[in-house]
C-alpha cells in the first residue's frame, strides 16, 4: 500500500468539547480524497477527561465501513481534556498508518496528568509514552508541526500532510473535521437549551 497513489483517502478526526470532567466531547471524522474532495463523514463522542478516545475513534472507523481509507490523521494524541489516544492500538486494530499532529512545542505533559488525574495518571502516562516522541517537521507553507507517525515513516507522513494542506498549518481533513465537530457541539448545546 502506498500513500502516494492518486486515489488515497484519509480519515481526519478532530474534536470539540466544553471543559468539565465527565461531559461528552463531539468527535467528527472527515474522509477526504487526495484531490481534496470530501468523500464521507462520521460522528462519535468520547468523555471529557476520560480514557475512551481510542475506542471511540475505532468505533467511528468501523461504522464507516470504508476499505478505501488508507491513513488516519488526528488533531493530537491527547484530546478532550487529557483523553489520551493510543496511537499504536489504533494503527494495529485498523491496519492503517496513524499520524497525530500538534502545532505547538510543549515541555511535557506528565505534571498535568499528576495534577488533574491522581487516580489514573499512571495509565495516561503509559499510553502517552507508548505513542513515542514527536518529530518536528516544517510543512510546505513554512510552518512547524509536531507529529507522531505510527505505521509510516516521518518523511512519508510529512509528504501526506503536505498533500492535504492548502494553507497554514492544518491539513484539510482535520480543518474540516474541527469545523464540523465545533458546529455539532454548538448545535447540541442549542438543542439542549431550547
Amino acid at each position: 500500500m502506498t500513500l502516494e497513489k492518486k486515489g488515497v483517502r484519509v480519515l481526519g478526526v478532530a474534536e470539540s468539547f466544553r471543559k468539565g470532567v465527565g461531559g461528552k466531547a463531539v468527535l467528527a471524522g472527515v474522509v477526504m480524497r487526495a484531490d481534496l474532495i470530501i468523500d464521507g463523514f462520521v460522528v462519535g463522542g468520547c468523555t471529557v477527561g476520560g480514557l475512551d478516545a481510542t475506542e471511540a475513534i475505532l468505533e467511528m472507523y468501523r461504522r464507516l465501513e470504508r476499505s478505501d481509507v488508507m491513513a488516519i490523521m488526528l488533531n493530537g494524541s491527547i484530546i478532550s481534556w487529557f483523553n489520551v489516544v493510543d496511537l499504536r492500538k489504533l494503527s494495529e486494530e485498523t491496519g492503517l498508518p496513524v499520524i497525530a499532529l500538534s502545532y505547538n512545542p510543549t515541555k511535557g505533559i506528565r505534571n498535568f496528568f499528576l495534577k488533574y488525574f491522581p487516580d489514573d495518571w499512571e495509565k495516561r502516562v503509559e499510553i502517552y509514552e507508548k505513542n513515542g516522541p514527536r518529530s518536528e517537521i516544517v510543512n510546505k507553507n513554512g510552518f512547524k508541526l509536531y507529529i507522531r507517525a505510527i505505521g509510516v515513516d516521518v518523511e512519508d507522513a510529512a509528504r501526506l500532510i503536505n498533500r492535504y494542506t492548502l494553507f497554514g498549518k492544518i491539513p484539510e481533513p482535520l480543518r474540516i473535521a474541527k469545523l464540523l465537530a465545533h458546529s455539532l457541539l454548538a448545535s447540541n448545546q442549542n438543542l439542549n437549551d431550547s
